[in-house]
């Protein structure tokens, strides 16, 4: 990132949030980046614990550009900086990000898988009010309850009446006065709550994520599925525009679109053949359709059920469950943003563009160390070998600084080194110089 520039591109772009004069001085654009970037690598969902793991962590500072002797930024400096810069400046954040991975190949941009996922929302279901009244649940239930001939109703009585009743976790009757546009949503552990619905393109080539939406949890896949589709291929021709990533992408743009059974329809087969994309969309089993009259709608349903069924089809419909999901786990499950502490849509949107712009950093990472997240050493029973691999390169840097070496010479010191300092190291392997630290000195 230092070589890059990227500090000096966000002092660029954030600019104008800053005053030259006035006012005491304020968080850094790319110390505030990299902050919710460790959010990603560490799992921290709060800004509360990324301001406290910066304040505690002395290895974090060479990441955060922090001496010894000055202060960490606290939570509410955080907080308040992402609240000036707009969004649109973490977007563009995240596309600089992108080109990195594009950089090494990690973007092709010709295939793009789609699917959602819930996000719990920062309200509880306890809060919402009637729209038309501004009354509450529970006094709605004693209403109810009363009204039905029980004068007295206890708990039992009140979760027995609610139980029977249809339709009663309805949008259009209750909101949260706290969070406006959450909205009353089943969750993958079959638990309800008020959520919003994040969106992935994904390179199906490379596993990249492209872009990311975030829409209200009631809209439905077929209403979804073009803006996030659009918002990538914005993404891949701003690729394509780039003087160092531009030869590395499909230069005619996204040709094909992978998801799955909530997504097909007669108007999404229409729109994605007016935009010149191949649709690989399975369909759910139904009632047969009527095609009076609608001899192009079933020319098309025909044609995407050709491509679904055939080879291709089959293996892009196999590696979207890979590639997609292995996304969401990354960003919202070991990431930490299943559930948002934040309110309101642009400040949600600003957190998850950077969150996942961390995602390409993993990517990078993976693709040269063998490793995406410093979660990645717990619990795996190679632990002393990624220790000793860590701190064989730790030695080899050091051995360089003493005795400069022509490159990948490794220095006859550094077993001795890592001995001295490893004493252990015996113990786990007959040599104290391991394969996978010799692979990865040559990184350090």
């Amino acid at each position: 990132m230092e070589e890059q520039g990227f500090d000096e591109f966000c002092e660029q772009r954030c600019a104008k949030f800053y005053a030259e004069e006035l006012g005491r001085r304020g968080l850094m654009p790319g110390m505030y980046f990299r902050l919710l970037m460790r959010g990603y690598f560490e799992g921290i969902d709060s800004e509360r614990g990324i301001a406290w793991g910066a304040a505690d962590s002395l290895s974090l500072r060479s990441f955060l550009q922090l001496s010894v002797d000055e202060a960490a930024p606290d939570h509410s400096t955080i907080s308040r900086t992402r609240r000036l810069i707009d969004a649109e400046i973490h977007h563009e954040v995240f596309a600089w990000i992108l080109e990195r991975p594009a950089e090494a190949g990690l973007v092709k941009g010709k295939t793009l898988g789609i699917d959602a996922t819930t996000l719990e929302a920062n309200a509880a279901m306890r809060s919402i009010v009637r729209r038309e009244t501004g009354e509450g649940y529970q006094p709605f239930l004693l209403g109810l309850a009363k009204a039905s001939g029980i004068e007295t109703p206890t708990r039992e009585d009140l979760a027995r009446l609610d139980r029977k009743r249809k339709g009663k976790g309805s949008d259009a009757e209750w909101v949260n006065p706290h969070e406006p546009d959450g909205r009353i949503a089943k969750m993958k552990d079959g638990s309800t709550h008020l959520a919003r619905k994040a969106e992935h393109a994904v390179d199906m080539d490379t596993g990249t994520v492209v872009a990311v939406a975030l829409h209200p949890a009631d809209q439905g896949d077929t209403t979804t599925v073009m803006k996030t589709p659009a918002q990538a291929g914005e993404e891949v021709a701003g690729l394509m525009a780039s003087e160092t990533a531009g030869g590395k992408v499909n230069g005619a743009g996204v040709e094909e679109v992978v998801a799955d059974k909530g997504y097909p329809s007669d108007q999404v087969l229409a729109d994605m053949q007016a935009a010149g994309v191949r649709t690989y969309l399975p369909e759910k089993k139904a009632k047969r359709l009527d095609w009076a009259g609608k001899r192009e709608g079933r020319q098309r349903m025909r044609a995407n059920r050709r491509r679904v069924s055939g080879r291709r089809g089959k293996r892009l419909l196999r590696r979207r469950g890979e590639l997609i999901e292995r996304g969401f786990a990354h960003a919202y499950g070991t990431g930490g943003m299943r559930r948002t502490h934040l309110r309101g849509h642009a400040n949600i949107l600003k957190r998850l563009h950077i969150h996942n712009a961390a995602h390409y950093l993993g990517l990078l990472m993976r693709q040269r160390f063998g490793m995406g997240k410093p979660r990645s050493l717990q619990g795996t029973a190679g632990l002393p070998e990624d220790f000793l691999a860590l701190a064989a390169a730790i030695s080899a840097s050091v051995a360089r600084l003493v005795a400069p070496q022509p490159t990948g010479a490794l220095s006859n010191s550094q077993p001795a080194l890592l001995a001295a300092c490893f004493p252990w190291a015996s113990y786990f392997h007959k040599s104290p110089f391991p394969p996978r630290a010799a692979r990865l000195s040559a990184y350090f």
